[in-house]
C-alpha cells in the first residue's frame, strides 16, 4: 500500500533560522525533509551540500530525502550517505548508467530514486523501474524555487501510475495547497513543497498539507 507523504523543501527556508524551521516541519508532522543539491553545472544554481546536511542531521529524525541535481553524482554519493542522507535521488539526464548508480546507493544502505525533467520522456525510465525505490517527476524546470507548476506533466504522472501501481511517485515544483489534490488524483503520492510550506506559518502549512494527504489516503 502506498504511503502519502509531504517532503518540505528547505530550498525555500530562511537559512538564518534553518534549524528552527526544520524543527517546525518535524513537530507539525512532516515525516520527510527534501534537500536539493545543485552544482551550478547540471542546473544554473548552486545550493548546499555536506556541511548543511550534517548540521541539520543533528536536529532532525526525519527521512532526509536528498535530491542531487548534479553531474557525476557517483563521485559524491558516499559522502552524502556519510552526511546523513536516507534516500538519494539522481537525474537520469546526468548519468550514463543509471542501474550502476542505483546499485551504488543501495550498497551504501540508502534507498534510490531516479528523476527526470519535464521534457524528458517516461521511456528513459524503463530500464530501471524495477530497480529504483522512487521516481521523482520534476513539475518545473529544475534549478530555481518558486516556479509555476507545468500542467503538461500531469499526464506523465497519470501514465506512470498506470504503468507502476505500487511505485512511489514524487513530484517537485509548484506544488501548493490549491493543486495538491489534483496532483494526488493523477497518481503522485509524495509531494515536495517549498515556498508553500516555508512561506507564512510553517506548522499550519504542514498540517494543512497533511490533512489533504490524509483525506486522500
Amino acid at each position: 500500500m502506498l504511503s502519502y507523504i509531504l517532503s518540505p523543501s528547505i530550498l525555500s527556508a530562511d537559512f538564518a533560522v534553518l534549524g528552527d524551521q526544520v524543527r517546525q516541519t518535524e513537530n507539525a508532522g512532516a515525516p520527510w525533509l527534501h534537500i536539493d543539491v545543485m552544482d551550478g553545472h547540471f542546473v544554473p544554481s548552486l545550493s548546499f551540500a555536506f556541511p548543511i546536511i550534517r548540521s541539520i542531521r543533528k536536529l532532525s529524525s526525519q527521512v532526509f530525502d536528498v535530491h542531487l541535481m548534479i553531474t557525476d553524482p557517483e563521485r559524491y554519493i558516499p559522502e552524502f550517505v556519510d552526511s546523513g542522507a536516507d534516500r538519494i535521488t539522481f537525474h537520469m539526464e546526468a548519468v550514463e548508467d543509471a542501474g550502476r548508480v542505483i546499485d551504488q546507493i543501495h550498497s551504501l544502505g540508502c534507498q534510490a530514486g531516479v528523476s527526470i525533467n519535464p521534457e524528458t520522456p517516461l521511456s528513459v525510465l524503463d530500464p530501471v523501474l524495477d530497480r529504483c525505490d522512487m521516481v521523482l517527476l520534476m513539475t518545473v524546470h529544475p534549478g530555481f524555487g518558486g516556479q509555476k507548476y507545468i500542467d503538461e506533466v500531469t499526464q506523465k504522472i497519470i501514465d506512470l501510475r498506470q504503468k507502476c501501481p505500487d511505485l512511489d511517485i514524487q513530484v517537485d515544483g509548484g506544488i501548493k495547497l490549491s493543486n495538491a489534490e489534483d496532483v494526488l488524483k493523477a497518481g503522485a503520492n509524495i509531494l515536495v513543497a517549498g515556498s508553500s510550506v516555508f512561506g507564512g506559518d510553517i506548522q499550519k502549512n504542514v498540517k494543512d498539507f497533511n490533512q489533504i494527504l490524509s483525506d486522500f489516503a
